[in-house]
């Protein structure tokens, strides 16, 4: 998707103006491609991941015990 940095916001192919530039400020914008984005996965996703399984973990003992 495209991106502005000056209005610091993605654009839809369909929301820019015939000549692919940005809407608000008349700035061109490229497409990124999203396989070179290399964004990681939020920590606080991996902490939910963790709790998760060790509760499962959990309810797994609890249900042999």
């Amino acid at each position: 998707m495209p991106w502005c940095e000056e209005c610091a916001r993605y654009f839809a192919p369909t929301a820019m103006t015939a000549e692919g530039s940005c809407p608000s400020c008349g700035r061109v914008l490229e497409a990124q491609s999203s396989a070179t984005d290399e964004e990681k996965t939020p920590w606080h996703f991996k902490l939910l991941v963790v709790a998760l399984i060790a509760y499962l973990g959990w309810r797994i003992v609890d249900l042999f015990v």
